[in-house]
């Protein structure tokens, strides 16, 4: 049975003002690079990398950089994967993530936010990176962001739609997901 570890990036300025960083290229903060590096740490550890073979990270600068010091501390090479990119929430990106509008506007899935991406059309684009990862048999760290993280924990176990729209990891939280 394969499986993946999934990360979410250090933390970034827009993450301590609690705004949508959706597909806006935000960088990390000084404790946000501490963060990744510590994850690396803790990755070799826990034995993860001595197992994993590759980390695949989100191409926008908070997941790139966070998976650039787990590799540099873990020597598992890392390469972009575009299919990791946030999901563009349009209208709602910097606005308050716990803001009652965009909570609302969650529950559509088939809403692109004026600009942005459907829920479905992400869901689609994650479900079809881990089937790919799932052929191929290797064990990845993935290092990309909460919005993806929803997909992901949604891949591998039944969520209601609220459960869904409320799911989040930490940053640098470090998950394991097993393919059946």
């Amino acid at each position: 049975m394969g499986h993946i570890y999934f990360v979410r990036h250090g933390q970034t300025i827009w993450n301590v003002e609690n705004k949508i960083c959706g597909a806006t290229d935000i960088a990390l903060t000084e404790l946000g690079h501490q963060q990744a590096i510590e994850t690396g740490k803790l990755i070799v550890e826990q034995g993860i990398a001595a197992k994993a073979d590759e980390i695949l990270y989100s191409p926008l600068m908070r997941a790139a950089d966070t998976a650039k010091h787990i590799s540099e501390v873990t020597g598992i090479p890392a390469r972009a994967e575009e299919r990791l990119k946030e999901q563009n929430f349009g209208r709602y990106e910097s606005t308050p993530r716990d803001g009652a509008e965009f909570r609302e506007a969650k529950k559509e899935f088939i809403c692109r936010y004026d600009g942005g991406e459907s829920m479905l059309h992400l869901a689609q684009r994650i479900y079809n990176l881990l089937d790919d990862l799932k052929k191929d048999g290797r064990t990845y760290i993935l290092v990309a962001h909460n919005g993806i993280s929803r997909v992901v924990e949604s891949y591998f176990r039944e969520m209601t739609n609220e459960e869904y729209a409320n799911f989040g990891v930490k940053n640098c939280a470090v998950l394991r997901y097993d393919f059946d």
